[in-house]
């Protein structure tokens, strides 16, 4: 698998793209915030992935404030699915991106709306994925926690069934709800992208492989079983959330590629 690394916790600048190389990580996932999408420049990404050697792997698309954009409340999902097309297009067509992931709900559905909600992000997911399709591109669904929709494999495949421009991306510290092998084996091939990360079983962390308890030797093992080959992507910053005491610095891009290395080869992970 290529190794990628999410710009979630980095400025994005040219530096980036050769930081990325300099480690050895090849693939990126561009991810930014609601308010810079309209200054974000996909054809100056393009430009720095070409002259570094960086594939652009995915777009995520922006998911937050939830009182704004949320595919799966009646109220914003038209407006939601009209933002997330043109932006779709857009980085299509300037960046050659193919792969664009959507959280298909916000924060802590109540029980008695969960219908509702998962027929509104159906509906308005299976009308992106048709956007999609006309530029030869994929819409990935990410399995979300706690409350959110598609926290468990029985919603996520609901939302991505019907479509072939529908895959699924497996964030590995979202599952609060299922086991992970057991999502692995029931989302299978439908897998297309990951978002790599470690955590305690109790809430998401976003930790390095190796600082939670995720058995990462029988993860790894579980993607290649159901035929996944795509990006090993890590998605957490560099610096230690307040909810991880034991890091001893700031991580750094080679961190991420030697701790896939180790994963990929069944060695002992470091723990910095």
């Amino acid at each position: 698998m290529k190794i990628g690394l999410s710009t979630c916790s980095k400025p994005f600048c040219e530096e980036l793209f050769k930081e990325y190389a300099e480690a050895g990580i090849s693939a990126m996932e561009i991810s930014y915030n609601l308010e810079t999408t309209n200054q974000f420049d996909f054809a100056l990404a393009k430009e720095y992935a070409d002259k570094y050697g960086i594939e652009l792997w995915s777009l995520h698309l922006p998911f937050m404030p939830f009182s704004i954009i949320d595919i799966s409340r009646p109220e914003l999902a038209e407006a939601s699915l009209e933002f997330y097309s043109k932006t779709l297009l857009k980085a299509n067509r300037d960046a050659g991106i193919t792969r664009f992931v959507i959280h298909p709900s916000g924060e802590r559905i109540a029980e008695e709306d969960r219908p509702l909600r998962l027929a509104t992000a159906r509906e308005h997911i299976l009308k992106l994925a048709d956007v999609a399709k006309s530029v030869d591109s994929i819409i990935l669904v990410e399995d979300l926690p706690r409350l959110c929709l598609a926290n468990c494999s029985d919603e996520i495949l609901y939302l991505t069934e019907g479509h072939d421009s529908l895959k699924v991306v497996f964030d590995t510290n979202h599952l609060l709800h299922e086991d992970i092998g057991e999502f692995i084996k029931k989302v299978g091939n439908r897998i297309a992208s990951t978002h790599i990360s470690d955590y305690d079983f109790i809430d998401e962390k976003h930790w390095l492989p190796g600082e939670g308890m995720i058995d990462w030797d029988k993860l790894y093992k579980d993607l290649v079983s159901v035929g996944y080959d795509g990006a090993w992507l890590y998605e957490l910053g560099f610096v230690a959330p307040k909810t991880l005491t034991t890091r001893s610095r700031d991580l750094t891009c080679k961190d991420f590629y030697n701790n896939a290395q180790e994963i990929f080869n069944g060695r002992k992970i470091t723990v910095i």
